[in-house]
């Protein structure tokens, strides 16, 4: 159980942190991170399936999502109070 939710806490933070990083916001800018980070996700699992101790695994990719939905997340509810904040000034 730790180990997928380890995998969802390693990717919702660089989701939240390349969110919030990003010069150009919009919703293209976020899906290209989102999906550059579930291709990495991917490519880690592949490389790991290639190491003979270790395997590949299609459920810590699927908790690599949920990380990075998380993130997504996390970003559209920091907006949304900086947004609430904004107006209340």
């Amino acid at each position: 159980g730790w180990d997928k939710l380890n995998h969802a806490i390693a990717f919702a933070g660089p989701a939240l942190a390349g969110l919030l990083a990003r010069r150009r916001p919009g919703v293209r800018s976020a899906t290209l991170l989102l999906a550059g980070l579930l291709a990495w996700g991917g490519l880690l699992e592949l490389l790991q399936s290639r190491l003979p101790p270790r395997q590949g695994d299609w459920a810590d990719l699927l908790a690599d999502a949920v990380g990075l939905a998380v993130g997504a997340a996390a970003y559209v509810g920091l907006r949304r109070l900086r947004a609430v904040r904004r107006s209340s000034d």
